[in-house]
């Protein structure tokens, strides 16, 4: 247990799923329990309109096109998956001793208030929006989030497999980071490598990931409560990347065996 001072040291923003409880038990095994602020799923209308606005229709029918195959792929999957559970004691579901709060959004004006009340010391995040100034103001604390992949060369989603799409093996790992009102582009904590299986695939690498990132998300949040954060930069090029489209993913397959 840890020996820091009782109170909402940490506090934690998510959408929930299993990487992100992966990453909350770990933090709850280290600090103890704290409270989860839970937000809703934006409605996939809504973010495929967001997509389409930002990436061109064209773009985003490839994308949800890709889902035909990715489906395909998945088929298997749950033997690695139940796997890495076991070889590494990964905790995939809401924490015992939970306390949650459902919030609209982590932009929401009850988020803030939520945040305002809680007044915690850091404010862990993983697999939210992207988070607002107004929210990231409602504190006088920093925000750090789990990001499954490199940056700066693989911000946004899926870093994990287009790192291995792009034949950058020594990319496939994860980053800590601070947030700031960009995309996966505040200052960097700590970062870890991993390597992929031959069972692993576009449904298990974030499960292989997380089974090795658990580390540096305790250490960064020490680092915070402790008042001894370090960011740093990275020398990469910094790219930003969203979901596979249809072509690319098929591709990338055929020809580097990266499915």
């Amino acid at each position: 247990m840890s020996t820091e001072p009782s109170g909402h040291g940490v506090v934690a923003l998510t959408s929930g799923g299993p990487h992100s409880w992966i990453m909350i038990n770990a933090l709850f095994d280290r600090f103890g329990p704290f409270p989860v602020l839970i937000e809703e799923e934006e409605p996939a209308s809504v973010f495929w309109a967001r997509r389409k606005k930002l990436l061109g229709a064209a773009t985003v029918a490839s994308m949800q096109a890709a889902r035909i195959p990715l489906k395909l792929t998945k088929r298997g999957t749950e033997k690695r998956i139940a796997e890495l559970i076991s070889m590494h004691g990964l905790k995939p579901e809401p924490p015992a001793g939970l306390t949650a709060r459902r919030v609209p959004s982590v932009n929401s004006e009850d988020a803030r208030a939520a945040l305002r009340q809680l007044a915690p010391k850091a404010v862990f995040v993983v697999s939210t929006r992207m988070i607002s100034m107004a929210t990231l103001r409602a504190v006088d604390a920093p925000f750090i989030n789990y990001h499954s992949g490199i940056n700066p060369a693989y911000r946004g989603m899926f870093g994990g497999y287009f790192a291995l799409a792009k034949g950058e093996p020594q990319h496939f790992g994860a980053t800590v980071h601070l947030v700031d009102e960009g995309v996966d582009t505040g200052g960097i904590l700590y970062q870890s490598q991993a390597k992929a299986a031959p069972a692993d695939n576009f449904h298990t690498y974030i499960w292989t990931l997380a089974a090795a990132s658990r580390e540096i998300v305790i250490k960064a949040m020490e680092d915070a409560l402790s008042g001894r954060l370090n960011p740093y930069e990275v020398d990469l090029p910094s790219k930003q990347y969203f979901a596979p489209t249809l072509g690319f993913y098929v591709w990338t397959g055929l020809t580097r065996g990266v499915w």
